[in-house]
């Protein structure tokens, strides 16, 4: 039998309830994330797990959206400003790209710094704490960092040698590389990703340095028909978020959010490698023929970039310590 005391109670307690699920909605968190990746690309899927985990754990409390493509008009080079200054709360950030903010940025694409993915996880030992104090020098937090794959010289032409790559063309993605194919007689073209195609498609350029998952986005069997494993560069993603926002969270949130992070980002490591190979095989299916590069090449290819080490710790001092323990580490310094 239902009585008035039940009756009320029970209603005070189903007005507590909406009072406490009101709250709740209220404190929901909604962020957009910029990337220039389409969503097809493994960065991006990276990033939707992530958010779809965060969702979850959060019960729905922390909601990320990401942005694919560019849809939110920041291009690669601008998104460590974008996150800085809170135009956006969350990006992917491209690290070689913000070289003209950050110096420092710049590390792994020292040519042949790094000739594997597991001396990356070395040199990432060294300089993950110098990127995370460049993060916070710039009103951002990292949550995690995952690199790009081996890199190729895609290009239109077939070469056997170094002074076949004299003057071609090539879009590159950062300062950096400017300066490497330079040294070995091309013409490198910095470009952002939003612009290569276009530039591919007028004939602007004959070639693009940078992954086979690129090439794979790029739809590059359409413009290229030779691919060149020369591995002469890495580069990472870093999924960075607002310290002001970040700071929105409660103390709980913010763990459960790093936690998350840290916990996946060994698997997207390994999805960099698995997008590798998929992506090399595709070009493949398009037509593109892969070239074995000569032992001759590979070494006059080194020799005439070697002095851009000393050059860019000489340009960057604060890469001097973390590199050299790195190589020290790798028996090389």
């Amino acid at each position: 039998m239902i009585t008035r005391r039940n009756f009320t109670a029970g209603a005070a307690t189903l007005l507590a309830a909406g009072h406490i699920s009101t709250r709740a909605r209220a404190a929901t968190t909604s962020w957009d994330m910029s990337t220039v990746w389409p969503d097809g690309n493994f960065h991006t899927q990276n990033a939707m797990a992530f958010a779809e985990e965060v969702k979850k754990q959060t019960g729905g409390a922390v909601a990320i959206t990401v942005k694919a493509g560019g849809q939110l008009g920041f291009k690669g080079p601008e998104h460590l400003r974008a996150v800085r200054d809170g135009l956006v709360p969350l990006a992917d950030v491209l690290n070689i790209q913000q070289v003209g903010d950050e110096p420092f940025m710049g590390v792994e694409s020292i040519p042949f710094l790094c000739g594997s993915v597991e001396e990356l996880k070395v040199l990432h030992k060294y300089v993950r704490p110098e990127y995370e104090k460049i993060a916070a020098r710039n009103n951002q937090k990292i949550l995690y960092i995952v690199p790009w794959p081996t890199q190729y010289l895609h290009l239109k032409a077939k070469v056997a040698d170094v002074e076949g790559l004299k003057n071609i063309k090539i879009r590159v993605p950062d300062k950096n590389a400017v300066e490497m194919l330079n040294a070995i007689g091309m013409a490198a073209v910095m470009i952002p990703w939003g612009e290569t195609i276009p530039a591919l498609a007028s004939g602007a350029v004959a070639g693009v340095s940078t992954s086979s998952v690129s090439g794979v986005d790029g739809k590059f069997w359409e413009f290229l028909k030779y691919v060149y494993p020369t591995n002469h560069v890495w580069s990472s993603q870093m999924l960075t978020v607002n310290l002001d926002s970040w700071k929105a969270l409660s103390a709980d949130q913010q763990k459960l959010v790093a936690d998350i992070a840290a916990k996946m980002e060994p698997g997207f490591w390994a999805n960099s490698l698995k997008a590798d190979v998929d992506s090399l095989n595709r070009l493949k299916e398009g037509g593109m023929e892969v070239v074995p590069v000569s032992d001759a090449m590979m070494t006059e290819i080194r020799a005439k970039t070697a002095p851009q080490l000393d050059a860019f710790l000489k340009r960057v001092p604060a890469a001097d310590k973390p590199v050299r323990a790195y190589l020290a580490e790798m028996k090389r310094g």
